[in-house]
């Protein structure tokens, strides 16, 4: 009987190791650009969507509670603009969203909450990405002073493959010490292919100041998610659950030629 224990513990352990590894999820805010020159079009496509990027693998996304820009200190409502979309059968949101004036342009997301039975628990992504246009790099750094946030320390776009990213995670406009930061590559082609689970997720932890870094490996997009548990809780079914609160960030690296 003791070693039946011991055996269905392991392999509990190993199927919630395997779940936290290898299906870590992500908000996404994927920009058709992420910066617009005088060259390119002045409309941008901005995927949103709720998905394990590196496996690409998608959740269905209820619409969005808010969705908007955030340009000259000054948030405007996307809301009106949002079409639902499809990705492998998955319901998914998309924007195309006419850019009219030079800056920094902070896209941001907060969705409803979704409920992940696999961790007991429900799951809101905070989640942002900034689109420069025409050359004014003004907002970058900019606070939105939503629930949890990472602030850029590192200009967020016009990256090389190997920079090294720096961001600061806040919870309630506040830095948030050892925060736990997953690490994800958006695999949306497949060409990359993970050796073990373990490389799947990329984990680092803030420092006491909520500081983190990463290296970026390879061109494409990246998404950053610290991890934090709100003080809040939502009832279901007559229990009140826990809320992981997630401040995401996405950023865009290209090869050097």
């Amino acid at each position: 009987m003791k070693k039946l224990v011991l055996i269905t513990s392991i392999c509990l352990f190993c199927v919630s190791s395997f779940t936290s590894l290898a299906m870590a999820h992500f908000g996404m805010i994927i920009p058709s650009d992420d910066i617009v020159t005088n060259e390119d079009t002045s409309t941008v496509t901005l995927d949103i969507q709720f998905a394990h990027p590196m496996e690409d693998h998608y959740m269905d996304m209820e619409k969005p509670r808010v969705c908007g820009v955030f340009i000259r200190d000054k948030k405007t409502s996307l809301l009106p603009l949002l079409k639902k979309n499809k990705v492998k059968g998955h319901t998914t949101w998309q924007i195309k969203y006419t850019v009219k004036r030079p800056g920094d342009h902070i896209f941001y997301v907060e969705p409803k909450p979704y409920w992940e039975p696999a961790e007991d628990c429900f799951i809101i992504h905070y989640t942002k990405v900034i689109v420069n246009a025409l050359g004014m790099e003004d907002a970058w750094d900019k606070e939105l002073g939503i629930k949890t946030e990472i602030v850029p320390l590192t200009r967020p776009y016009g990256l090389w493959t190997g920079n090294i990213f720096r961001g600061i995670v806040k919870v309630n406009g506040k830095p948030a010490p050892y925060s736990e930061v997953e690490v994800e590559y958006y695999n949306k082609a497949n060409d990359v292919k993970a050796p073990t689970d373990a490389h799947i997720t990329q984990v680092v932890k803030a420092d006491e100041n909520g500081v983190f870094c990463y290296a970026i490996p390879k061109a494409g997009w990246w998404g950053f998610a610290a991890l934090n548990e709100d003080e809040k809780k939502i009832k279901k079914d007559g229990v009140m659950k826990s809320i992981e609160i997630g401040a995401v960030l996405w950023i865009k690296a290209i090869d050097m030629k």
